[in-house]
């Protein structure tokens, strides 16, 4: 009678690294190219979802880390 409904399949981005076509890694000195892997509540975006490559992901994330303890990027976003 009725149909099970089926959670939808989430299909995990298939493109290059962008670091490793431009051949540089991730810096916290530059923190506005960082944003772009956060999301606007402050958590780091997998690499599922930004299609960067395992070396580069490990080192994106001690660059997101660095910024934050030097205040360039907030740790929590406040949503009012």
């Amino acid at each position: 009678m009725f149909q099970k409904r089926r959670k939808p399949v989430f299909r995990p981005v298939k493109t290059k690294c962008s670091f490793c076509e431009t051949d540089t890694s991730p810096d916290y000195k530059n923190f506005e190219a960082l944003k772009a892997y956060v999301t606007e509540r402050g958590k780091l975006l997998g690499r599922t979802k930004t299609g960067v490559c395992q070396k580069h992901q490990r080192r994106l994330t001690v660059a997101v880390k660095r910024a934050r303890h030097l205040a360039r990027i907030p740790f929590v976003t406040v949503i009012k």
